[in-house]
């Protein structure tokens, strides 16, 4: 399980530390996608392969579910750690989370978060927690 917060910068070439506790888990390759509210998510390759099963049995025949799966998998890339625990980020996923100095990267359970800076900033002044907290217990999440 991943969880923590790590702030990093991102390099012109595109290239990223990840953090060592994450790479323990991640392993030297691992997936890279764009993610939802405008980051990107990071899966160890069992989970992503469970993630793209899941994917890949939605019905064709529904719109939304094309659109869903396509939106993760058209912009998915297998990435590899180098001997500095970087990873090469791809030009297209750097355009799509706004990444260009700043990073913040964040351990979400089965999956990683990549931020930029001012983006996680913005989102992070917005959470009403009162009010996800009630949407959780209406989940049947209760604290």
């Amino acid at each position: 399980m991943f969880m923590s917060e790590y702030n990093h910068t991102i390099d012109a070439k595109g290239r990223l530390i990840i953090p060592s506790k994450f790479r323990e888990t991640l392993g030297d390759e691992f997936v890279i996608s764009k993610g939802m509210d405008g980051c990107l998510y990071v899966y160890a390759n069992e989970d992503w392969n469970a993630f793209e099963q899941k994917l890949t049995s939605l019905p064709l025949t529904n719109k939304p579910a094309r659109q869903f799966a396509r939106f993760f998998l058209a912009g998915a890339a297998s990435v590899e750690v180098d001997k500095q625990g970087r990873i090469l980020v791809p030009g297209n996923l750097r355009e799509f989370a706004k990444l260009d100095k700043d990073v913040v990267l964040v351990g979400v359970g089965s999956r990683i978060e990549i931020w930029s800076k001012d983006q996680y900033d913005n989102i992070s002044d917005d959470v009403d927690m009162e009010g996800i907290t009630q949407a959780m217990e209406e989940l049947g999440l209760t604290i």
